[in-house]
């Protein structure tokens, strides 16, 4: 009886290969979709890098809609134009493909960069071996074709199995969305799940954690005086503000996977012959939970008390953009869907997180699960050196695709906020 149980666990073992090797195997029509719209949808992607777009230029937001909503239309959505929440910001677009299914999926992507007007003139998109780059190219613009590109795949199956997918093209996400937060929370209360668009870390990793990101101003007053005739009559609030600076520096860490400060903006004085009266710094503040922001808050106004220059003031403001993503079973179980649709492509996925805020913070908050980091994959972004790694185009949109055919027939349960 012994060697008949060892034989046949032997030939379970033989046919172990045999299973992993069909578990491999990618759902061969969703991937032919995916191999035959990817030069379409480079060439898109060329489209809208060539487009500036930074935050706060209306035009150039215009411009990219304008792009992207005839194409939207096409594929049947309903699409409509929600003003900005905040002045001087394009609108964001809302489109939604009805199913017959219960699932609702909600996608967002921004299509808003850090880059100014003539940025795109200067460094248009372009291919250098396997990787794209351009403003934006993955910041993120590769995100939108992404995600415009698997609703095309879904559309030219005949998949329907979905209530509802609805793609929000955020205004203005780079700033921490002052012109659609409150469209996010609207649209997340209304989802069963939120796919988020940014890109995928290298060298292929799918977001479970952001920071929370922050802003905190230091403004000085002093007194103004002639820099020649009377420098003692004045109280320099420039010489006051690097005083407080200096103090931060050896007190708040500025790298790191924990709660990061950094002096992004310095502005004093308004000619070279007068004692500057007022000087102003803006710290930015990244964060794991929010109690470390407050924690970082109450320290700087605890140093702000205590002045070098007499007669000079420091006030200390903030403004928070978005909460952190905290990594939670929601979240992961997300992310192990993800990772069993990349094991079709034989491809592993790895989970991390960034410092990089998102609106996944704002779904997460709403009580929805959501899972980030679902574009394509690249890096140095935020700089003339930015990339997307063309090796993952066809991965990144083989897995949206699936993921939103997995998650139309088996949405996930609601987690309460």
């Amino acid at each position: 009886m012994k060697s008949m149980i060892l034989t046949a666990l032997a030939a379970l073992g033989s046919l172990a290969p045999m299973f992993q090797a069909r578990a491999a195997q990618p759902d061969s029509r969703v991937y032919q979709e995916v191999e035959q719209s990817r030069a379409a949808a480079l060439d898109l992607l060329r489209e809208l890098v060539d487009i500036d777009s930074g935050t706060g230029d209306t035009e150039g937001g215009k411009r990219v809609l304008a792009v992207l909503e005839p194409k939207l239309i096409a594929l049947g959505a309903e699409v409509h134009h929600e003003s900005a929440e905040s002045a001087e910001l394009p609108d964001n677009l809302v489109a939604t493909v009805h199913g017959s299914g219960r699932a609702r999926i909600l996608i967002i992507a921004h299509i808003d960069t850090v880059f100014g007007p003539g940025t795109a003139a200067r460094r248009p998109f372009r291919i250098e071996g396997s990787r794209a780059l351009g403003p934006g190219v993955g910041d993120e613009k590769g995100g939108i074709v992404t995600a415009l590109t698997a609703l095309s795949i879904l559309k030219h199956m005949g998949f329907e199995q979905y209530a509802s997918i609805t793609l929000l093209l955020d205004d203005s996400e780079e700033r921490g969305s002052p012109g659609s937060s409150h469209l996010i929370r609207s649209l997340s209360r209304a989802s069963d799940v939120e796919l988020n668009m940014e890109p995928g870390d290298p060298p292929d990793a799918l977001t479970v954690w952001r920071k929370g990101s922050a802003n905190i101003v230091l403004t000085v007053r002093g007194r103004a005086a002639h820099a020649g005739i009377a420098p003692q009559n004045g109280r320099n609030a420039a010489v006051e503000l690097v005083h407080q600076l200096g103090m931060l520096e050896s007190l708040l860490p500025h790298v790191g996977d924990g709660t990061t400060v950094n002096l992004t903006l310095l502005a004093a004085g308004e000619r070279p012959n007068i004692i500057p009266d007022h000087a102003e710094a803006t710290l930015n503040v990244r964060f794991r939970r929010p109690e470390d922001f407050t924690s970082v808050l109450n320290r700087i106004q605890a140093l702000a008390r205590a002045t070098v220059v007499p007669d000079t003031l420091v006030s200390v403001s903030s403004e928070r953009a978005y909460p952190p993503l905290i990594e939670n079973p929601s979240i992961d179980a997300l992310a192990h869907r993800a990772q069993a649709i990349y094991r079709e492509l034989d491809r592993s996925l790895a989970l991390s997180g960034n410092g990089g805020a998102s609106e996944s913070a704002l779904a997460m908050a709403e009580g929805t699960p959501a899972l980030d980091g679902l574009g394509i994959v690249g890096g140095d972004f935020h700089s003339e050196q930015e990339w997307i790694d063309l090796d993952s185009v066809v991965p990144r949109i083989y897995l949206l695709s699936r993921l939103l055919m997995d998650l139309a027939t088996a949405p996930p349960p609601a987690r309460a906020p």
